[in-house]
């Protein structure tokens, strides 16, 4: 339960940062790892039995070198993720160019041919992203590690385990496909696109909780020798 109510607050973060053109999508992006590390402090919490209380989410954030550590690192993703997007498009700017044209008519079929290009060298860009970025949060909040150094170790410890983590990403590409899936076969029974997101919004929240509590265990699978008790996480 206190992961399903997780999901509820995290899905209003990303509700209002969309709200927010360019501005809010930046800020989100930043706190990503501040949220993935109070996710994993509340994961920890659950499977020491401890009741989830309301004040409980913030402690992690109470040290103030954390935060700060955590803050840089948010502005650290941000910065690699709108690099790799850069990167991502500019070898096609040309066709995405000639697409848009000047503005008045936009060819849709041709802007997304266009697109897809970018889209598929972003998503490989985004694996060496997320590598260097998957465990950091925890060894930078919990074992105080300098923030190169969290980004080396969390890439190496990636690539040892790089079998595993294939996986575990497919597994949840297939997931979110399937409901995705779902969903477009909801439309075509008959259902209007508003109804249809209704439905399945208990079932976003599920797997999005599901997905925030698998976090956890990737992290105690690679790190368990250097495990460090609730004592020295705060």
């Amino acid at each position: 339960m206190p992961m399903f109510f997780w999901s509820l607050v995290t899905g209003f973060f990303v509700t209002v940062a969309y709200l927010i053109p360019i501005l809010g999508q930046m800020m989100l992006i930043t706190a990503m790892p501040l949220l993935t590390f109070m996710s994993l402090c509340a994961c920890r919490h659950i499977e020491a039995g401890q009741p989830m209380r309301l004040a409980m989410w913030m402690e992690p954030l109470h040290d103030k070198d954390t935060r700060k550590r955590l803050i840089r690192l948010g502005l650290a993703y941000m910065i690699c993720c709108l690099l790799g997007g850069f990167l991502a498009t500019l070898p096609f700017m040309d066709s995405i160019m000639a697409a848009v044209g000047d503005g008045t008519k936009i060819n849709e079929a041709a802007l997304m041919l266009a697109i897809r290009g970018p889209f598929i060298v972003f998503a490989f860009l985004y694996i060496i992203i997320s590598a260097l970025f998957w465990h950091a949060p925890a060894l930078i909040g919990w074992h105080k590690i300098k923030l190169k150094q969290a980004l080396f170790f969390s890439m190496v410890a990636c690539w040892r385990n790089k079998w595993p983590f294939l996986v575990y990403g497919l597994s949840w590409g297939a997931v979110f496909l399937s409901i995705q899936l779902l969903g477009n076969l909801m439309v075509e029974l008959g259902m209007t696109d508003s109804v249809a997101q209704v439905l399945l919004t208990p079932v976003n929240i599920v797997v999005a909780a599901l997905v925030y509590c698998s976090f956890y265990p990737t992290y105690i699978s690679v790190f368990g020798a250097n495990y460090p008790t609730l004592d020295e996480a705060r």
